[in-house]
């Protein structure tokens, strides 16, 4: 293949790229301010799918508030039908699929079409994956490259470049639990190019971070072969001005990390709920995020809530699925009927709530402190009283000046809130509107206060900052 040569069209590195914030690396520095990233944005496929039109999705993104889209590079795609979702960004069709490796011009693979070319790279893939990440870049927008994924089942498998009948070469005589291993050299040899190539082009793009694979915690993926993996991403750096971050998916839900990787910044977990993966890996000082959620029915309450609680815990990156993107759709706006999450403008924008919330604060200098709450009562509906109408309370603090509190469940509340001596001012913040329910200014001597809610719909925050 003829040497691509791809000048960066994104702004010059005068400063880092995202990188963890260096007074608290909980969190992250973005272009010069501390960060947290929010998104509700398609199924990864808007690099592989050629029918999906990124930049109406991305001018989407943006005209939401979000700054985050999670990709993956193509070396994994989903047929119709897979995990029941419909109109799948992540299923493009046979003729629509760009994968890193060009196809071949005999022979065919097992979608029909010709055989990849796994010892070379494919112009119109890297064209498309630097265009992608120039044009988020210009909306201030992070992309998480996924490079690898587990291969969930053999449909998928049938059609993976990765398997020695859909590439030229026979590479990857394995099943498809042992891809993702290093017990194929040949294909681990593969894999690394891929990985140079793609972080070499995208060396100047101050907007991107690197996930080594999702969900390897599936389908035989060994952790030998993820630090190997996260190694060969070092090492691609290690003669940069600036390197990227590198993120880990670590879970589903919660775990506790042993031995964690030197090199990763960023703890991924999916479905992090209730958001204890924060808690119990707080002292690590990286990044913890709810990298998936998306799969708990087509109403807005479960993702809002899910967010507030992750968020408030002390996370800083919360990634939900939104299936009202489609190739039909990439603005977002089809209506979400039979797949097995939801999304919409609705959700966008009370998510949108949400990230102004945090923006509010100082957060860097705040961290998770629930014994702020020494105590509270919820008037609770009677009727049913299903086990989300529990109240709950989460507390974001730096003490004596600012604190994030969180409400779930119950209808009002009075909450018996341990305080320094001073004035505040405290706002009840409706958390689908944004609205400010209720606004009381606090005079205090010190020690234990009551404060009241004003009545509300499932969940309510409040913002008490500390008053001139």
């Amino acid at each position: 293949m003829a040497l691509l040569l791809i000048a960066p069209v994104s702004p010059a590195l005068a400063t880092e790229p995202i990188r963890l914030h260096p007074d608290n690396p909980h969190y992250l520095l973005f272009r010069g301010k501390p960060a947290i990233l929010l998104t509700s944005g398609e199924h990864y496929g808007s690099v592989l799918n050629r029918d999906f039109d990124y930049v109406r999705y991305l001018d989407a993104l943006q005209a939401a508030g979000f700054n985050l889209t999670r990709t993956f590079a193509g070396t994994y795609r989903e047929v119709p039908g897979s995990f029941g979702i419909t109109e799948n960004t992540l299923s493009p069709k046979a003729e629509s699929y760009v994968c890193p490796w060009p196809r071949g011009t005999i022979e065919k693979a097992g979608d029909g079409f010709p055989k990849f070319d796994l010892k070379s790279f494919d112009s119109k893939y890297l064209e498309r994956l630097m265009d992608f990440v120039v044009q988020a870049g210009k909306r201030g927008i992070v992309v998480e490259l996924v490079l690898f994924c587990t291969v969930y089942d053999d449909q998928l498998w049938n059609v993976n470049p990765m398997n020695a009948g859909n590439n030229q070469q026979g590479i990857g005589k394995a099943n498809r639990l042992e891809i993702l291993t290093l017990k194929d050299k040949e294909l681990t040899e593969v894999q690394e190019a891929l990985v140079r190539k793609i972080v070499a082009m995208l060396k100047d793009c101050d907007n991107i971070y690197f996930e080594v694979c999702n969900e390897p915690y599936f389908g035989g993926v060994t952790r030998e072969w993820t630090d190997h993996m996260i190694g060969i991403i070092a090492d691609a750096e290690k003669e940069f001005p600036h390197r990227h971050l590198i993120a880990q998916n670590i879970a589903n839900g919660s775990a506790k990390i042993d031995r964690p990787n030197a090199n990763v910044s960023i703890f991924n977990f999916h479905y992090a709920i209730p958001p204890d993966a924060v808690g119990v890996n707080f002292g690590l000082n990286r990044v913890i995020a709810d990298d998936e959620t998306g799969f708990r029915g087509k109403e807005d309450r479960p993702y809002r809530t899910e967010a507030w609680d992750f968020f408030i815990a002390g996370g800083s990156i919360f990634s939900n699925l939104d299936y009202s993107y489609s190739c039909r759709h990439p603005d977002g706006m089809a209506v979400v009927t039979t797949s097995p999450g939801g999304g919409g403008p609705e959700l966008r924008r009370q998510l949108k709530v949400l990230k102004d919330f945090i923006d509010s604060f100082d957060f860097t200098k705040m961290r998770p402190d629930n014994a702020v709450v020494r105590s509270g009562t919820a008037n609770i509906p009677i009727a049913g009283n299903p086990p989300e109408a529990r109240m709950s309370a989460r507390v974001l603090a730096e003490p004596g000046r600012a604190y994030a509190i969180y409400l779930k469940g119950g209808t009002q509340a009075e909450l018996n809130l341990n305080l320094p001596a001073g004035k505040y001012k405290a706002e009840w913040i409706n958390t689908k509107t944004g609205q400010v329910e209720k606004l009381e200014a606090l005079e205090h001597s010190g020690g234990q206060r009551k404060i009241s809610s004003p009545t509300y719909n499932e969940d309510i925050a409040v913002r008490i900052l500390q008053a001139p």
